[in-house]
């Protein structure tokens, strides 16, 4: 399983970005898929993820409302939509996979067994 992620770069606070991750394979019923970030000297947060069984979006506190997951129902596809964008939302954006996910694991790193190569946003002030 690959995660190729895309869609990062450089913008103004206020404004938006639109990022994107495909994985290779075929679809899980149970799988999620979404996104953790990590600044230097910290942990890895989570950001947002959407359940393909039930078709839920989770969010973290400091994006809900601002960004938005959606997914590609035919194929292995997700996109987070960035709106609003604050300069604390700089950081290495991280696509991750769980092929056998539930609303109790989503919003936990440790249960994610594939990780993309990351892709840097940056928000100026």
């Amino acid at each position: 399983v690959q995660l190729q992620a895309s869609g990062g770069g450089l913008v103004q606070a206020g404004g938006s970005l639109r990022l994107s991750c495909a994985r290779s394979g075929r679809t899980f019923s149970h799988q999620a898929m979404g996104w953790f970030r990590q600044t230097p000297g910290k942990e890895r947060e989570f950001v947002a993820a959407i359940l393909w069984s039930s078709d839920s979006p989770y969010y973290a506190d400091s994006v809900k409302g601002r960004f938005t997951i959606s997914r590609d129902n035919g194929k292995n596809m997700v996109y987070l939509q960035m709106n609003s964008l604050k300069p604390e939302d700089t950081a290495i954006y991280y696509c991750v996979a769980d092929l056998n996910s539930s609303r109790l694991t989503v919003t936990f790193s440790r249960y994610y067994q594939y990780w993309g190569q990351g892709t840097q946003v940056t928000v100026s002030s």
